[in-house]
């Protein structure tokens, strides 16, 4: 059964925006090697200052990511985008 989601991801925001379409294909490609659909794709915060660090970076650009997806999909969307080094951090809310 294929239950609709919203990633939120977070990456560098000193990289070009070929860099960031690059590092947004891996994420993309890794949802769908592990079975999940990629609906949309789009900036969501260009540029954003953390509150803190995060892997020693003061800045980031905010993605959002739909994507629709078996529930047992998700465990292993999470596993994947936690090997791609180039994401700082990222969110899997389930869409009602």
């Amino acid at each position: 059964m294929m239950r609709k989601y919203e990633l939120v991801v977070i990456v560098d925001a000193q990289p070009t925006k070929e860099e960031k379409d690059a590092i947004m294909k891996k994420v993309t490609d890794a949802i769908a090697k592990v079975g999940g659909k990629v609906i949309n794709n789009q900036v969501w915060l260009a540029k954003q200052k953390f509150a803190f660090k995060i892997k020693r970076r003061i800045e980031g650009t905010y993605y959002i990511v739909n994507v629709e997806a078996d529930p047992t999909v998700v465990i292993k969307m999470r596993q994947a985008l936690d090997l791609i080094e180039d994401v700082l951090r990222f969110e899997v809310i389930k869409i009602d």
